[in-house]
């Protein structure tokens, strides 16, 4: 069969590609074609856009870039009609890809949404919208299926696919050496796979560098970067940028200051204790408050409904208080040990790997009934 994905960013380039890996197990014969990022890439087929090109975050941003979004959209449209897809995937990206959905259902063509939006946040009547344009929905979060129950929609849960990610992770056994990191504990910076949160968060954890003298702070690259990109953050610190190693990096990492995102629950998962960090524009952010209803913002405090990790947002997301908490984190026993503890009970809430080949398994399915 052809399957046609659409992934807007760095974590749905990840899901896409372990997807596509699932459904080529399954379906020997799958084409495919998509809107994604390198790795959904070296699974084959053909790459229409890559998420660099898509990824706005913030309200402001979204408004300053419109011509380009709107463009995108109709490139995506056109290309699903001429390409003819069996199958249609939307991964995540709900302000672009519910658009798509909406167009899908006047072709005819099926809607299967993988990563479900997260319309639990704010404005939690979009279900009504999803129920009309979606024709089945995958969802990786625990939660998330009694939410779409109450709107009296039905649902698939298959597990979250980074457990997918991490179980086939190898560890690479001469990272510290090959990267010269052996003489000190690492401190992990992730600073996020955009722009405009790599602009604004990256300055904020480099300056924690004096704090940790006994550290090695390093930082995970998006691979949508050069090196060249992050120098102009870096000045005359000796802080190495790696890319395409953060789960070696994570795999070594005595703490980590983590943007919030799908990062945070990769470093929860890995444990390693974390400081979760958000800065953007400050309208985007005043918009925000009064819309989102959440306790919460990091995916980790999400899934258990506590405060598991500190989350420092914009006026709090300092220095001085991003190096406070890690310095509680790598120095404070007890601390450290109850993050450690909550993890242990994360584990349990996530459940086992697998949720790549169900989805697969279920997409499959569903093509073949229609």
């Amino acid at each position: 069969m052809k399957y046609y994905l659409v992934a807007g960013e760095a974590s749905g380039d990840m899901h896409g590609a372990n997807l596509m890996k699932a459904l080529k197990a399954l379906d020997p014969a799958a084409e495919f074609r998509f809107f994604g990022g390198d790795l959904m890439l070296a699974e084959g087929g053909n790459q229409v856009k890559h998420y660099r090109e898509m990824a706005y975050m913030g309200l402001v941003e979204v408004i300053v870039n419109l011509p380009a979004i709107l463009k995108n959209i109709k490139q995506c449209k056109q290309d699903i009609h001429d390409w003819q897809p069996d199958v249609l995937i939307l991964i995540d990206i709900p302000g672009f890809n519910l658009k798509i959905a909406a167009y899908a259902q006047t072709i005819g063509l099926k809607v299967n949404y993988y990563i479900s939006p997260k319309v639990w946040a704010w404005n939690q009547k979009r279900v009504l919208k999803i129920k009309k344009i979606v024709n089945h929905l995958f969802c990786i979060l625990p939660f998330e299926v009694d939410f779409y129950k109450s709107w009296g929609m039905e649902v698939d849960y298959v597990g979250n696919p980074l457990l997918d990610a991490i179980a086939a992770f190898k560890p690479d056994p001469d990272f510290l050496q090959q990267h010269q990191l052996t003489g000190k504990k690492i401190i992990a910076l992730l600073p996020g796979s955009r722009k405009q949160e790599i602009s604004n968060l990256l300055p904020e954890m480099l300056d924690i560098v004096e704090r940790f003298p006994n550290h090695q702070l390093v930082i995970a690259g998006a691979p949508s970067f050069s090196i060249d990109y992050y120098k102009q953050f870096l000045g005359d610190k000796n802080i190495p940028v790696l890319f395409d190693a953060t789960y070696n990096l994570l795999s070594h990492a005595e703490a980590a200051v983590v943007a919030s995102g799908t990062a945070t629950l990769e470093t929860a998962l890995f444990h390693v204790p974390q400081v979760v960090v958000y800065k953007g524009n400050a309208l985007t952010i005043a918009v925000a408050r009064m819309l989102v209803k959440l306790e919460f913002i990091s995916l980790v405090n999400l899934i258990m409904n506590k405060g598991v990790v500190k989350e420092l947002i914009q006026e709090n997301c300092t220095v001085s208080k991003i190096s406070d908490e890690v310095y509680l984190l790598v120095n404070n026993k007890d601390h450290r040990q109850k993050v450690l503890s909550d993890y242990d009970e994360l584990d349990k809430r996530m459940g086992q790997p697998g949720a790549s080949e169900k989805t697969a398994a279920l997409i499959i399915r569903y093509a073949q009934n229609k």
